[in-house]
């Protein structure tokens, strides 16, 4: 593989789902690439996304934001690095 240069970024959202489909909502997320589930409890969700650009996390916030059952998705925090070592 080619060595790539560039900004890896790392985000985490809180994701507020309703009681009923929690669950559901919590295996569609764990679903998506390069994002789990650090953490639950009451129908709150943290979540932590890694990946090449804000817009690539922007985009999956999105995407989590329109999952059924969600009522709101947030980003908390985003850190950003030169990489200088080969990007899968």
């Amino acid at each position: 593989m080619p060595e790539k240069t560039g900004r890896y970024h790392v985000s985490s959202a809180v994701v507020s789902a309703r009681q009923e489909v929690v669950a559901e909502v919590m295996t569609a997320i764990a679903a998506l690439p390069n994002t789990e589930i650090a953490a639950h409890e009451a129908g709150r969700i943290v979540v932590v996304m890694e990946g090449r650009s804000t817009g690539e996390l922007g985009d999956r916030l999105t995407a989590i934001a329109l999952l059924d059952g969600v009522i709101a998705a947030n980003m908390v925090f985003e850190h950003a690095e030169e990489v200088e070592a080969a990007i899968p």
